[in-house]
């Protein structure tokens, strides 16, 4: 697994850990915790860092674009794992650095993590909940479409 996944992975485990107990645990604990026991040696342990500082930063505004962008579900009714899925992708979507993590890097990480670790359906949820705050913000020009040649991504002109 690669080093950005598996903090993403380690970070949703302890998201969901933390918001299991309503929030009122120590996240820098758990963190530590499933660092140590589930990624010892990880490459970039400062990655999982900054996606929890971000997520814990911005918590009430992530989770705000979640009840606008699936209206359908109120955000106590969804599952704890795409409930979280959510929050991280929000984040990377909204926040990281785009030239580190693409756009659709984000989208795609959050569905890959929801489908190894939520339902059956927790890849199309999040899925489509992600696809609508993407179209949203390139609306609004926040987003652009990277320029492409030959079907490889960042490639310039010659």
């Amino acid at each position: 697994m690669a080093t950005r996944q598996l903090a993403r992975s380690v970070l949703l485990q302890s998201l969901y850990e933390w918001d299991f107990y309503n929030q009122k645990s120590d996240l820098t604990v758990i963190i530590e915790r499933n660092l140590a026991e589930y990624a010892p040696g990880i490459d970039e342990p400062d990655f999982a860092w900054r996606l929890a500082k971000g997520v814990i930063e911005h918590l009430p505004e992530l989770n705000k674009i979640i009840e606008t962008a699936a209206p359908e579900w109120p955000l106590a009714q969804i599952a704890i794992i795409d409930r979280n899925a959510l929050r991280i992708g929000l984040y990377e979507l909204l926040y990281a650095d785009p030239e580190e993590v693409p756009p659709k890097v984000a989208i795609n990480e959050a569905i890959e993590i929801a489908k190894n670790y939520g339902g059956p359906n927790s890849g199309k949820f999040i899925n489509g909940v992600l696809g609508t705050v993407y179209k949203q913000l390139q609306a609004e020009g926040r987003i652009k479409e990277s320029p492409k040649k030959d079907g490889k991504r960042g490639t310039k002109p010659e």
